[in-house]
């Protein structure tokens, strides 16, 4: 993964990891008016739903804000970091698309932020796996 990529989705982590935690705490706190929540917002089960993302979303800004950091530092654990913490992205996205899919609820809204979390790992994730994968070779 070249200097240029490797910053490329370190912003994306920034803004990812921001986003998910103010996003969560928009939420405990109720800030948002009820005609940007989504459907049927108040029916037990999808708000349980909902919070069921709570401990991925904050573990993935947690990974991605230590990827952040080890980066900073030169520390090579960045890498395995960031790995786990675009895969979980990927997969919270997919989560949720999935969701809305099989609802057959397609507010774009509640779309378009959750094919970005699927999508725009999957551009990093490769060269990450074989920048991985010469260091264990390497190491081995």
């Amino acid at each position: 993964m070249s200097e240029k990529n490797a910053r490329a989705m370190l912003v994306f982590f920034w803004i990812t990891d921001v986003a998910f935690v103010v996003y969560w705490l928009v939420t405990f706190l109720e800030l948002l008016p009820v005609e940007y929540l989504y459907q049927d917002y108040y029916n037990p089960n999808l708000l349980a739903w909902n919070l069921s993302f709570f401990p991925l979303d904050i573990f993935i800004s947690i990974t991605g804000f230590a990827s952040l950091y080890a980066y900073r530092r030169g520390r090579h654990i960045w890498k395995p970091l960031a790995m786990l913490s675009l895969v979980l992205t990927s997969c919270s996205g997919l989560q949720a698309i999935a969701f809305w899919a099989f609802k057959a609820d397609y507010d774009w809204s509640w779309w378009i932020p959750n094919l970005y979390l699927l999508i725009y790992p999957l551009f990093f994730l490769p060269g990450l796996m074989r920048e991985l994968a010469k260091v264990k070779e390497r190491d081995s």
